[in-house]
């Protein structure tokens, strides 16, 4: 049993962390009667959880190493505004045995567990060690201390391919490569050591067997300092990308009664096997037949919503008593599962350029109004700036419903009355997946969203007149908001004319450079109708304002849309998904500042981490040329067609802004 003396009853918490954690964290603790303290950096000076904590501490530059890593600058936050706890969230610091210690050593209680217990299961070959004496099963693997590339190699021939190279400490998919064969594992090594020191100032590996077509099962445990500890069911997070969690839902689709109870039973002896205290996830991956612990992770989950709408429980709040010294509020018999409950992340990134991250700032925030069971967890408004610096969710959208197939009807309604302008999200993509015919089914494994990547990022269906019709009604909509908002005039209303009948001709542009269409529509209005012309053809048309969005009246159809204009971009959702045009402006000319092919330049600021070619060598089409970090995950850039490397105009270390040219490529001659 833990001391109750590293737990007590507190009244100020300061949250060592940002964005939708962070706000997550302040709204229980100020439902308990805490006072808060936000902890920010430079680039996040303005942002969301700044705003809604109680006091707020500027902890240094935007670089999470000299702000939200550096223990010393926290600890001082802590001690100036007189909290008594530091509640870590996830990520960052969240699993730092050095963290936890140096709380304990300030007089902090550190809302987690102790700092020997997060050293004995953060560390995945520790941890490994200790599920073994506990009866836990595990993936055959290699989690010993040597870590020289000729004794990973034996044990990866030892064990066979394909094998998961892994950093122990960590998650997220930092430091970690999938190798099927002998020649691509010196590479994936020296790959994931870097980013897992990069990550997590660690950068010991484990081999472990790969596990093809596998499902990944986690359960999430409670434990306190009286000795008691329960298991909140499961979670199913098998839809993933490059290892990261796209989607999670409760409980699994895949376990009937009888293998929950040997799951959970399974995550509870393995979380005992230290006494844990605190919340913490036991992780395992499935082959269809037996399941095998991988890690646990000894802080709060991102999915944690999912648990918390099917069990009823505030997991946050549950943190914060432990820590108390309460005793866990339910027992293992009085915890009932309820209906089914799904989550899907938020990101701002581009699933058509290969999820590449998004920056900039949030032009319009707009998330759907008295939705039954539905939730946002967000970390970001409008008007926030999202920065290079940091991971790129801006929110989780979860739905609560009885029965699986519900809950997905109802977290797609979710996904499409959510929209978030001035970035791009991976909205449509997210809800292409969950609707897939296969997800639906539960026909599903960890490869299922890379086998299935074209079809879910594939570009919307082609324009149709709803769509041109809608784009209209939000230029004349955007016009009448501006004149009203100048004073109302009638000589200045769109369409508005006192006799007569006059057109009015919109172009508007789809896709970008040489891949793009024109769609040309004329408006005639006045006397009371309008009509629109569209393909030689002429359909009558009306719209109205309906609050956030557009009725739209064409031909005999009458159709509710989202629309909105800012500048000469339009943005338009029908019942036939999303759609970005731009409206060309007839006497302003079009130009678009582009960058040769034979230049290598940064997709988005980042730090030049490795360069995989030199000047004069001769590189096939896809030829890796270097390697940037970008929001903490590793994007490599590649030659875009056979030829020469002329130059390379950076060097490790450096930090880059977008656009800057990195390198340049000679194309060989046909």
């Amino acid at each position: 049993m833990t001391s109750t003396a590293l737990y007590r009853r507190f009244r100020t918490l300061l949250i060592a962390n940002r964005g939708e954690i962070a706000c997550r964290v302040i709204r229980t603790a100020r439902a308990l009667g805490l006072r808060t303290v936000a902890v920010y950096s430079e680039a996040d000076a303005g942002a969301q959880h700044v705003a809604e904590a109680d006091e707020a501490v500027l902890l240094g530059p935007a670089r999470a190493r000299d702000s939200y890593l550096n223990i010393e600058r926290i600890i001082q936050a802590a001690k100036q505004t007189g909290a008594e706890a530091v509640h870590p969230g996830y990520g960052f610091l969240s699993e730092s045995a050095e963290f936890a210690q140096a709380c304990a050593d300030a007089g902090l209680v550190f809302v987690g567990p102790t700092p020997q217990m997060i050293t004995a299961m953060g560390s995945k070959s520790g941890s490994k060690a200790l599920m073994e004496k506990a009866g836990v099963p595990l993936v055959p693997g290699y989690h010993g201390s040597a870590q020289d590339e000729a004794t990973l190699a034996a044990a990866a021939d030892k064990i066979g391919f394909p094998v998961l190279v892994k950093a122990s400490a960590g998650g997220g998919g930092r430091g970690m490569r999938v190798v099927r064969k002998a020649g691509e594992l010196s590479a994936a090594i020296v790959s994931a050591k870097r980013e897992a020191k990069a990550a997590f100032g660690d950068d010991t590996l484990l081999i472990e067997r790969y596990v093809d077509n596998p499902r990944h099962i986690e359960v999430q445990i409670v434990g306190d300092s009286h000795g008691n500890l329960v298991s909140l069911f499961e979670r199913e997070c098998t839809l993933q990308r490059r290892h990261q969690k796209v989607i999670e839902e409760a409980p699994s689709p895949t376990l009937d009664a009888a293998q929950r109870e040997t799951v959970c039973a399974a995550a509870r002896r393995a979380a005992g096997a230290v006494n844990y205290v605190g919340a913490g996830t036991i992780e395992f991956v499935s082959d269809g037949k037996d399941v095998f612990f991988i890690e646990m992770n000894t802080r709060l989950q991102v999915e944690h919503p999912v648990t918390e709408l099917i069990s009823g429980v505030d997991l946050v709040e549950w943190q914060l008593r432990v820590a108390f010294g309460e005793a866990l509020p339910l027992t293992q018999d009085q915890l009932k599962l309820n209906g089914h409950a799904i989550e899907a992340r938020v990101y701002a990134e581009n699933p058509a350029k290969n999820f590449m991250p998004s920056v900039g700032r949030i032009t319009t925030w707009r998330t759907p109004d008295q939705v039954d069971d539905l939730r946002i967890d967000a970390g970001y408004r409008g008007g926030d700036s999202v920065s290079p610096y940091y991971d790129a969710m801006l929110a989780k959208v979860i739905a609560w419903a009885p029965t699986r197939q519900a809950a997905i009807d109802r977290l797609d309604r979710g996904l499409n009355e959510t929209d978030i302008r001035g970035v791009v999200t991976n909205i449509p993509f997210l809800s292409a997946l969950i609707t897939h015919p296969e997800v639906r089914a539960n026909a599903i494994d960890t490869g299922f969203i890379e086998r299935h990547l074209a079809a879910l990022t594939a570009a919307p269906s082609a324009l149709g007149d709803l769509e041109l019709a809608a784009a209209v009604a939000a230029i004349l909509r955007s016009e009448d908001d501006a004149a009203k908002a100048e004073g109302a005039s009638p000589w200045r209303t769109s369409g508005w004319m006192p006799v007569g009948r006059r057109k009015r001709a919109f172009l508007f542009r789809r896709g970008q450079g040489h891949d793009h269409t024109d769609h040309k529509i004329e408006l005639t209005y006045g006397g009371g109708t309008s009509a629109l012309n569209i393909t030689g053809r002429e359909l009558a048309f009306a719209w109205t304002a309906a609050g956030d969005g557009i009725d739209v009246a064409l031909g005999e159809t009458r159709s509710r849309v989202q629309a909105m204009v800012d500048g000469a971009e339009l943005y338009v959702r029908t019942r036939h998904g999303r759609f970005e045009l731009h409206l060309v402006d007839p006497f302003g000319g079009e130009s678009e500042e582009q960058t040769g092919e034979d230049k290598i330049v940064a997709p988005l600021p980042g730090t030049v981490v490795a360069l995989l070619a030199e000047a004069g060598a001769k590189l096939d089409k896809g030829a890796p040329i270097l390697t940037l970090e970008v929001m903490k995950m590793e994007q490599t850039l590649r030659a875009p067609f056979a030829g020469t490397l002329t130059a390379v105009k950076c060097k490790v270390g450096d930090i880059v802004q977008e656009g800057a040219e990195l390198a340049e490529v000679e194309a060989e001659e046909e």
